[in-house]
């Protein structure tokens, strides 16, 4: 053997264990989940197919060695009772979007994905539904936007794991302003950004989680003088869980807060979550409630409390059937949106809503 193809083949090898090294995949994944409700909101009723938060989504990773990886998420919302895309009819990647590091010293993220805070406290503890459809938590308060976010998420260390996210604002929604900078566009405003963190602790059967956010706005009605008027979002949010045996209990309590133009409003809500597994059958059950709102400490409106209850039958680890009831006692008048997927024209003086109904769950 020469010299020259000795030299050759250890710069195959190296070439061969660099491709290794770079090993990438990419899976195809989702959720189609769909049911079939009655719906109520005050004196309107009507029954249909409704679409829970169906998916389709794509993961891919790369080895780059030395323990780092490259990786991407790309998830697409779909209607899965007429398979038109959820967002208007429109197809596109809004429900996850990112790019990501990640090695030893935990992951870097950017892109559009759901707060941190949210998913160590109210979806943490949605064990029915995955959070999704009629029998959603609609008392949870969201402080925090998707897209155009940064993040870090450390490894697990003795149990713990947190994630701090930066949302840029990009100013975003300025609209037009005279001369004097008065802005001449009504309900205009100014998007200032804000920041998420969410904690985690497992340990055995207990679950902890600690929830924050806020974000901020200038509101800018025409005639308004920008910067005049700003919007502060915050929440903070508590969670446990624990399980014994076949009973997994959750809870978690949010402190909701609103300032605006030197107006202070805020709620507090929480939520009791209980599933019990008899082979493969799930029951579930959970109630929330949500405080009137305090404005400048004086109480306005209504409160509101929801509460469900659901059977689960697991046919696979994949596929499940189900059937749930869930109620709204106030929507509107407690300032909660209304859960309903028809268009009800209500005409009582009422906004109760209420549903129940029979769906079919599928992961791939």
């Amino acid at each position: 053997m020469t010299k020259t193809t000795r030299v050759m083949l250890a710069v195959l090898a190296a070439c061969g264990a660099s491709a290794a090294m770079a090993q990438s995949s990419v899976n195809l994944y989702g959720r189609v989940n769909t049911s079939i409700e009655h719906q109520k909101l005050g004196n309107a009723s009507a029954t249909g197919m409704v679409t829970n938060s169906s998916f389709i989504g794509f993961r891919g990773t790369e080895d780059l060695g030395n323990g780092l990886k490259a990786g991407f998420v790309l998830e697409a919302n779909f209607n899965s009772d007429d398979g038109a895309g959820s967002d208007n009819g429109a197809f596109n990647f809004k429900r996850n979007s990112e790019i990501n590091l990640a090695g030893g010293f935990g992951m870097l993220r950017l892109g559009s994905f759901d707060p941190a805070s949210y998913l160590a406290t109210a979806d943490y503890i949605s064990m029915h539904n995955h959070d999704t459809g009629t029998s959603a938590d609609y008392l949870y308060f969201g402080a925090a936007s998707k897209g155009n976010v940064i993040a870090y998420r450390t490894p697990d260390i003795a149990g713990f794991n947190a994630e701090v996210q930066y949302r840029f604002g990009e100013k975003s929604g300025v609209n037009a302003t005279n001369g004097a900078g008065v802005v001449t566009t009504a309900n205009a405003w100014e998007d200032k950004g804000g920041w998420d963190l969410g904690v985690n602790y497992a340990n055995g059967p207990l679950g902890l989680g600690f929830g924050y956010s806020q974000q901020k706005r200038d509101v800018l009605p025409a005639g308004v003088t920008a910067g005049e008027a700003n919007e502060k979002d915050s929440q903070f949010a508590l969670r446990a869980s624990y399980a014994i045996g076949d009973l997994t209990l959750g809870a978690y309590y949010q402190k909701q807060k609103s300032d605006f133009a030197n107006v202070k409003a805020k709620r507090d809500a929480y939520r009791l979550a209980a599933m019990y597994v008899i082979g493969a059958s799930e029951l579930h059950a959970n109630v929330g409630k949500a405080t009137k709102v305090k404005i400048d400490g004086v109480k306005t409106g209504e409160s509101a409390t929801q509460w469900t209850l659901a059977y689960n039958y697991n046919l696979s680890k994949r596929t499940k059937v189900y059937a749930l009831y869930t109620n709204i006692n106030n929507t509107a008048s407690a300032e909660v949106a209304s859960p309903a997927a028809f268009n009800l024209n209500n005409t009582a003086n009422s906004d109760k809503f209420r549903a129940y109904g029979v769906g079919i769950r599928h992961l791939f």
